[in-house]
């Protein structure tokens, strides 16, 4: 059997490790918002035939003066352009300067072939609308939290000793706490160094994986409600023996997750893949939380009670 509960200070500072050092991250970097949330408009182009130059492409567009106009390529056939809100004439104006530069054989070749290039996505969203989203997210995301608390705490309302059925509701959040912290640690890394942005689709994968976490507590703790009756033995050693009990369902459930998501991050199409990303990286974290965070403050709490 797996002393877990017994080794719960290591997992635990661990944990306060990682969770101090993704917060520092948040406040020093911030997030790399996306459109949705600072407003603006993304334009993302498939050419045919070879890629114009990013530099020719720059120079051309250059006369436009569009705020914040930025041009990512991408693999090896696209470009993605990011700017500020913009009228309709003036993406016109940034339509014609791209298809003069494509017809110009702006390209490392000269072969002579005739270029053009297909327009697969192009988004406009104003500030005044990305600030409402923002706030929506917050409140999402608290009153998915409280909803949380107040089910566990009536779902184990028949479980009085040793510890409150209200505490499980409390340590289950603690748990996804953790859970969010670390997710929005590492996408503010993967924002810094590969531009990889939070929008709306970023927060319906943080509540998804609320609900995934959750969900694997609560597994674990019903397993503490139904051994706690039965059990000779403390309550330590009781969430010690039913965490070794699930902990191999926990695992294999989540691994059987992780291979589909991890297949639709590396072959899925770059619309879905960012939100496979977030339930990647929160399902692994949230798994973790569920049978190495949530039990042992469990038991925290209970031996505090008793001194």
């Amino acid at each position: 059997m797996l002393n877990i509960i017994q080794k719960r200070n290591i997992f635990l500072t661990a944990s306060a490790i990682i969770v101090g050092a993704a917060i520092f991250l948040v406040v020093i970097w911030g997030f790399n918002y996306g459109l949705d949330f600072t407003g603006g408009s993304i334009l993302e182009i498939k050419f045919d035939q070879n890629r114009p130059e990013l530099s020719r492409l720059q120079s051309a567009t250059a006369d436009l003066k569009i705020e914040g106009l930025t041009i990512q390529p991408v693999g090896e056939d696209r470009m993605i352009l990011r700017f500020k809100a913009i009228s309709d004439e003036k993406y016109s104006e940034l339509k014609n300067k791209i298809s003069e530069t494509v017809a110009s054989g702006g390209s490392a070749n000269t072969d002579g072939k005739s270029r053009s290039y297909e327009i697969l996505r192009y988004d406009s969203i104003q500030p005044s609308v990305g600030q409402e989203l923002k706030i929506r997210a917050i409140y999402a995301i608290f009153f998915v939290l409280l909803a949380i608390v107040i089910y566990v705490g009536w779902s184990f309302r028949n479980v009085s000793k040793p510890v409150a059925s209200w505490k499980y509701g409390i340590a289950a959040i603690i748990a996804l706490f953790h859970d969010i912290i670390i997710v929005l640690g590492v996408f503010v890394i993967l924002g810094k160094f590969f531009d990889v942005q939070i929008n709306t689709p970023f927060i319906a994968a943080v509540l998804t994986v609320l609900g995934y976490s959750v969900n694997d507590t609560i597994v674990v703790f019903d397993r503490i409600r139904e051994n706690l009756p039965r059990s000779e033995d403390n309550f330590e050693g009781t969430v010690n023996s039913s965490l070794n009990q699930t902990i191999v369902r926990s695992i294999n459930t989540s691994l059987t997750v992780m291979l589909v998501l991890l297949s639709i991050i590396f072959i899925g199409g770059s619309s879905i893949k960012d939100f496979a990303l977030v339930l990647a990286v929160g399902i692994f974290v949230g798994t973790y939380s569920s049978i190495f965070i949530a039990s042992p403050v469990l038991v925290i709490w209970e031996k505090a009670g008793n001194k």
